[in-house]
């Protein structure tokens, strides 16, 4: 069992609460706690999500105060779900995402809505962290401090050290547009192995999606599989690659783009060089080259989402039997 190190952050998006229902019970048993900030009206998919994360046994952060999305003026329908399909499981923590333009007192009036539940501070631009902190400090509710690594930094993560957890959010993905994204491997990040170092219980980030929020992508004129790994030869960094289609110049025939993205990724697994963990997700991409089937962009991006997920729960597995 993990220490509940890592902490995926989700937007609730279809693929990837697909991704969170298809590694439940992986989550569960690593002892990771996905974050999810729901970003859809349809609570249904949130939903199946949150229902198979409680039968894995597993537990899971979700916002209740979204700032994009469909829900992001008003978490009522997000609230409304937690209390009558999951008011009698302890799986659940309720998130409160701190912004800049909330004040102590609106903090303190989510907290005593809650009343009784475990919280998780989201930490995401809010400007007063000692008065927080001194407002909050018996509340004993609040047990888990996560830290947006982009809004929030040293001097004000010191405030929160009384947190029971605490956790480091880093996006380690790029954004750019495919095409421009290098064809060698790039630095993601270091965190798995430095949590401990910045003073935290454990960690998180964005996967391979990034905290960029997007409604949705436009047509895809060059099609990317993003893929992570841990480099045991750089001290454990975690690095990505991005397997590019060939054609780049028109949004036509994305399933032959996927292709020549897929072959690329092929022949580098079935090389010397791998430094890819053979995970479900990777069984899968094998089994797309060899069937010749394009599953759609969102399952693509859902597979490397769950082979990122694999890779952490197989480090920390041979961590823990070193």
């Amino acid at each position: 069992m993990g220490l509940e190190m890592y902490h995926p952050y989700f937007r609730g998006k279809q693929y990837e609460l697909i991704t969170i229902r298809e590694t439940a019970e992986m989550l569960a048993e690593a002892g990771f706690i996905p974050i999810i900030e729901p970003v859809r009206e349809q609570t249904n998919g949130l939903k199946k999500a949150l229902q198979e994360i409680c039968d894995a046994g597993g537990r899971v952060i979700v916002i209740v105060n979204p700032q994009i999305g469909d829900h992001s003026h008003d978490g009522a329908n997000i609230v409304e779900l937690l209390q009558e399909e999951f008011d009698d499981r302890d799986n659940l923590i309720y998130g409160l995402l701190l912004t800049e333009d909330m004040t102590v007192a609106d903090v303190l009036g989510l907290c005593e809505d809650f009343e009784g539940k475990e919280l998780a501070f989201i930490h995401a631009g809010f400007a007063d962290g000692r008065a927080l902190a001194d407002e909050t400090r018996y509340l004993e509710q609040i047990r888990t401090s996560v830290f947006l690594e982009d809004f929030c930094g040293k001097l004000y993560q010191r405030h929160f050290v009384g947190h029971e957890n605490k956790i480091l959010v880093r996006d380690g993905f790029q954004q750019r547009r495919n095409r421009d994204h290098p064809d060698a491997p790039e630095f993601f990040s270091d965190l798995h192995a430095t949590y401990e170092l910045e003073n935290m219980t454990g960690f998180g980030d964005y996967l391979i999606v990034g905290d960029d929020y997007r409604e949705s992508g436009g047509p895809a004129y060059t099609v990317a599989i993003h893929l992570t790994y841990i480099d045991y030869d750089k001290d454990e960094e975690m690095h990505i690659r991005h397997f590019k289609s060939d054609r780049q110049d028109t949004p036509k025939d994305p399933a032959g783009k996927f292709a020549e993205a897929l072959q690329k990724l092929i022949n580098l697994l079935n090389g010397p060089n791998s430094k890819y963990v053979e995970t479900e997700a990777i069984e899968e991409f094998r089994d797309l080259h060899h069937r010749g089937h394009y599953p759609g962009l969102g399952y693509v991006k859902k597979l490397s989402m769950k082979h990122h997920i694999e890779t952490l729960a197989d480090y920390f597995e041979e961590e823990a039997a070193e």
